[in-house]
């Protein structure tokens, strides 16, 4: 399976690190494609090095801008030439979608992973990992819209909130009929 993950390429606090590094070791065990920004700094470096050290294979998609933070050695590097072009990439390579910690690049990621599946133009499982009450109040808000009928869709439907790494990787198998 290519499970694409959005997160942060920033330095971050060990009860991040932890967390990713875990999840990033159970997908390369399992023999799972990383589809990832493409990076190997921060958090995004920390989960591309637990995949490949895991056995597990590297798909990058960084962008001409940041072309200099690609990391050498991947599997597979694609350089698009805008993030338009880059999230349009790694949803393409994509069967799953999970969102780890970040900032205003990774939000974006994960609210046009779910415009698409509300609208139906996707229906690949997301997974939000929750990574020590990161997202707690994203999820707040997302609950909120659908009680007060902003979503078309239930929740439910576009989103699995996890709050360990093993439950978001069991979900995405699950959900594409592995194991």
């Amino acid at each position: 399976m290519n499970i694409c993950v959005f997160l942060s390429a920033a330095d971050l606090d060990e009860r991040y690190t932890r967390p990713a590094r875990e999840f990033a070791e159970l997908l390369g065990k399992a023999g799972h494609t990383l589809v990832w920004g493409g990076s190997n700094v921060g958090l995004m470096k920390v989960v591309a090095d637990g995949v490949h050290e895991a056995g597990g294979r590297l798909l990058g998609v960084s962008v001409e801008f940041l072309a200099t933070k690609a990391r050498p050695g991947a599997d597979e590097m694609v350089i698009a030439a805008d993030l338009a072009e880059r999230k349009r990439l790694l949803l393409e390579k994509a069967d799953a979608v999970v969102i780890m910690v970040g900032g205003t690049g990774t939000l974006d990621e994960a609210t046009e992973i779910l415009e698409l599946k509300k609208h139906g133009r996707t229906d690949k499982p997301v997974v939000l990992l929750n990574t020590a009450g990161f997202y707690d109040g994203l999820k707040q808000q997302f609950r909120r819209m659908d009680d007060e009928g902003f979503l078309p869709r239930p929740l439910s439907e576009l989103v699995f909130f996890a709050e360990e790494p093993v439950g978001a990787l069991a979900y995405l198998e699950e959900s594409l009929g592995i194991r």
